[in-house]
């Protein structure tokens, strides 16, 4: 069904930036305002960006305080409302989700939501030495989406635990443990769910890397492909190293009828649904499952009134290996099914907080050649942590848009208590080592207590290092005193 309020996509908009001469690159912002043209153009409609009622842009690592209100006047659309968003790799998709239901609710009907990042450039900029032009945003946000608190518990922090290339990596150790693999079983696998990911960036025009790369290649070390945190290999991290942008045009079918825009380019969001898994690895009841997938998904269907095998196409989250198995389980998923329609994040492209605009504008295209068909997006922010996901279709739902958050249902889940200091015997529940070049840096330990409680544990032995990355630690006794973990055999 639709009605005149009915929310849709109309207009879709990607821009590859790959030039190697860095007077030539474009910083973020222009980038951004690249991309709009391009959706504009999508639309088959010109003229239609000074109509534009918001302006919404993803956050970047730039230090734009409201590129919104420079790209609104460059569009002609100086009185638009402004909005950003906070950080997190959900927000692209929970904009689109708040903009759906702000459209059906009548209170907006023709809206613009764009991101950029120019990682790849600025990196190369860095190691010449160069300093680029950056364009002056000053201002503040008309509104600002998301709600921003720490990505890791302070007992984390304090042991150096800072980064998602620390904990994704003990997710996958932790499901390797308990699917009961050894070490070169898993290994093999994940590399090989990692090889189905670049084969679809093949036939993606809009991937960052297009040539296929296999299974060995991805799991082998190499001098372009080092270790990262065990298990993973830097092609098995998400690619930030790229310069894209991405922008969509969202309006009501009563706005794109009076603009004249073809129906044929209509894109549905039939549900969106959000919720946030306890916020932190700490506190999660275990490293090898996510409630919050699960539940939000579980809702998303209802609402659609779908099965998961209903739907043709799947982009989840890809981060990293450990992100893609945990909710394809949740979701009913197989991990030889198709579950990208981009490459994903290392060959797609890794844009930072802005990927799932490519995903979504993928998708678009995807289902505008097969009419009839639908498309789930998901997307994730923090360390599996917080989810935000959209089922979409070029046919009209069955029901009109509903927006819906999945987080009572979460919050009722068990969760872990987290301890800074302990000593005595425990059981290595999951672990990682992080790499400085080649060589093991430090490993870190989660562990749990006879009481079922969480801490953790770092250590510089490089010997004990090396036998991490070779035999399995999880499931096995150890014993902590002194701030010195010994570990038992297995």
């Amino acid at each position: 069904m639709s009605t005149p309020n009915t929310p849709i996509l109309v207009g879709i908009g990607q821009l590859l930036q790959r030039t190697d001469v860095l007077e030539d690159a474009k910083e973020p912002i222009d980038m951004m305002l690249g991309a709009v043209k391009l959706a504009e153009q999508d639309t088959g409609v010109n003229g239609l960006l000074p109509q534009v009622q918001s302006v919404r842009v993803i956050r970047g690592i730039w230090s734009y305080q409201n590129p919104a209100r420079y790209i609104a006047e460059m569009i002609g659309s100086p009185h638009a409302e402004t909005a950003g968003t906070l950080f997190g790799g959900n927000q692209i998709q929970s904009v689109v989700n708040h903009t759906a239901a702000s459209i059906l609710a009548g209170d907006l009907d023709l809206v613009l939501i764009t991101g950029a990042e120019n990682g790849r450039s600025a990196a190369k900029a860095r190691k010449a030495g160069i300093k680029m032009s950056w364009k002056d945003a000053p201002g503040t946000y008309d509104r600002v989406f998301g709600a921003q608190k720490s990505e890791h518990h302070e007992y984390e922090i304090a042991r150096g635990i800072s980064r998602a290339i620390q904990i994704y990596p003990m997710y996958d150790n932790a499901r390797r443990y308990q699917r009961g693999e050894s070490l070169q079983e898993h290994i093999i696998r994940i590399s090989e769910l990692w090889a189905r990911f670049s084969e679809v960036a093949t036939s993606n025009p809009h991937a960052w890397i297009r040539d296929k790369v296999s299974a060995e290649e991805i799991r082998t070390s190499s001098p372009q492909n080092r270790p990262i945190s065990f298990p993973y290999t830097k092609l098995m991290n998400s690619n930030m190293s790229v310069d894209m942008a991405g922008a969509l045009i969202m309006c009501s079918v009563g706005k794109a009828k009076k603009l004249g825009i073809a129906e044929d380019l209509w894109v549905y969001p039939w549900s969106g649904v959000e919720g946030q898994d306890h916020f932190c690895a700490s506190v999660r009841d275990n490293f090898y499952t996510s409630p919050g997938v699960r539940l939000v998904g579980q809702c998303l269907l209802d609402h659609a009134r779908l099965g998961i095998e209903d739907l043709d196409y799947v982009d989840l989250y890809s981060c990293f290996p450990s992100a893609v198995q945990i909710a394809a389980e949740e979701l009913g998923l197989k991990e030889t099914d198709q579950l990208t329609v981009t490459g994903g994040l290392t060959f797609g492209g890794g844009p930072l907080n802005n990927y799932v605009m490519h995903s979504i504008a993928r998708m678009v295209e995807l289902l505008r050649d097969k009419p009839g068909s639908k498309g789930l997006i998901t997307a994730n922010g923090g360390n599996l942590y917080k989810h935000a996901h959209c089922i979409y279709s070029a046919e009209p739902p069955v029901q009109d848009f509903v927006h819906d958050n999945a987080q009572s249902k979460i919050d009722e889940l068990p969760s872990r208590v987290v301890i800074p200091e302990y000593s005595g015997s425990v059981e290595i529940e999951s672990y990682t080592v992080m790499y400085t070049g080649n060589e093991p840096n430090v490993g870190h330990f989660a562990c749990l207590t006879p009481k079922g409680e969480r801490t953790w544990i770092n250590t510089t032995d490089k010997d004990l290092m090396q036998s991490m990355t070779r035999e399995e630690f999880c499931g096995r006794p150890a014993r902590i005193n002194n701030n010195v973990v010994t570990v038992g055999g297995g």
